[in-house]
C-alpha cells in the first residue's frame, strides 16, 4: 500500500463514520457521459433548464425527442467496481448513507441499502398537474408509438439519458400527455434551476451533523446543490475528503485531497481496510 492509499485508510479507521456524496465520475465506467471534463468545463451544449422545459413546448419537444433516443443507454447501464466499492464501505460499517447528485438509481441496483437521490430519479416520471406517477418505461412506449419516424435512430449519448439531436430532427416530436388528467408529464429530476424538495436537504444535512466526516466521490461539486454539504462539513469543523479526478470547487477546504486514480485507490482501500492508530490525521493535504 503506498504513501497515498495508505493515508485514505487512515483517515477511514480514525473517523468510521462518513456520509458519502457521489457525482457523475462514479458512474463513467457505467457507460453513463459526465456532463464536464477534469477541469470542470462543460463538455457538451448546456442541459435543459427547469423553466424551459414548463414554460416552452418546443423545449418539451427537444427533451423528450432526445430521452426518447438515450434513455435505453441509462435503463441498461450495469453498475460498476465502483458502486460495489461503495457497498463494500457500507458493509463495514463506515457510510451509514450515500447522497448521490446521479439519477441513474446504479448505487441502489449495486446493493446500497441507505441512498438519497438528491436531484431525482430518470426511471420515473410525474405528471406536473395532478401528481400521477409512470414508469419511465411505459413513457418510452408511448412515445415510441407516437413517434415512429425515430423508432430505432440511434444518437451519441450524453449525460442523464440524453442524446444528441438536431433541432430538426426534434422539431416533429409528438409528446405524450399524462392519460388521467391531460397534464404535462416530466421526469422525476430535479432539472437545472429547479428546486430539492425542502425534506430531501433536510434528510442530508441531518446526516452530515451525524456523521464524522464527508467524503466526495466523482464529482466536481460545481453545483450548489452538492457543494453546500462541502461548507457545512467544514463549518462543522468535520473532515473532507475529496476522491476527483479533476479539479472541484471545494478543492482549497479540503482535508484530503486525492485528484490521480481517484477512484482506483478507493477501490483498493475498500476492498482491505484495517485500522491504524493515530491521534488525529495530517491536515490539507492535496495529491495531483
Amino acid at each position: 500500500m503506498d504513501k497515498i492509499t495508505s493515508q485514505l485508510a487512515e483517515f477511514f479507521s480514525l473517523y468510521p463514520n462518513w456520509l458519502v456524496l457521489t457525482g457523475a465520475g462514479i458512474s463513467a465506467d457505467s457507460g453513463i457521459p459526465t456532463y464536464r471534463d477534469t477541469s470542470g468545463t462543460w463538455l457538451r451544449n448546456r442541459p435543459i433548464q427547469h423553466q424551459e422545459f414548463v414554460q416552452q413546448r418546443e423545449s418539451r419537444q427537444r427533451y423528450w425527442g432526445r430521452s426518447m433516443i438515450g434513455w435505453p443507454n441509462v435503463r441498461d447501464a450495469r453498475c460498476n467496481a465502483n458502486h460495489s466499492a461503495l457497498v463494500d464501505f457500507e458493509q463495514s460499517g463506515r457510510s451509514t448513507l450515500v447522497i448521490t447528485q446521479n439519477v441513474d438509481r446504479l448505487h441502489q441496483a449495486a446493493g446500497s441499502q441507505n441512498v438519497i437521490d438528491l436531484h431525482g430519479r430518470l426511471d420515473r416520471v410525474v405528471c406536473l398537474d395532478c401528481g400521477a406517477g409512470y414508469e419511465r418505461d411505459r413513457v418510452q412506449q408511448e412515445l415510441e408509438e407516437l413517434n415512429p419516424q425515430h423508432r430505432g435512430f440511434e444518437a451519441m449519448a450524453r449525460p442523464d439519458g440524453d442524446a444528441d439531436l438536431s433541432a430538426e430532427q426534434v422539431r416533429d416530436v409528438n409528446i405524450w400527455d399524462c392519460e388521467v388528467c391531460g397534464g404535462m408529464l416530466k421526469p422525476d429530476v430535479v432539472f437545472f434551476g429547479g428546486t430539492i424538495p425542502r425534506e430531501r436537504v433536510t434528510r442530508c444535512q441531518e446526516a452530515l451533523t451525524a456523521a464524522d466526516g464527508l467524503l466526495v466521490i466523482g464529482s466536481s461539486l460545481q453545483v450548489f446543490s452538492g457543494f453546500r454539504f462541502c461548507r457545512q462539513a467544514v463549518e462543522q469543523r468535520k473532515p473532507l475528503v475529496i476522491l476527483n479526478e479533476g479539479t472541484t470547487r471545494a478543492d482549497e477546504m479540503a482535508t484530503l485531497k486525492i485528484n490521480a486514480h481517484a477512484l482506483s485507490l478507493f477501490r483498493e482501500v475498500t476492498s482491505s481496510l484495517a485500522p491504524l492508530m493515530q491521534s488525529r490525521p495530517p491536515q490539507g493535504i492535496n495529491h495531483g
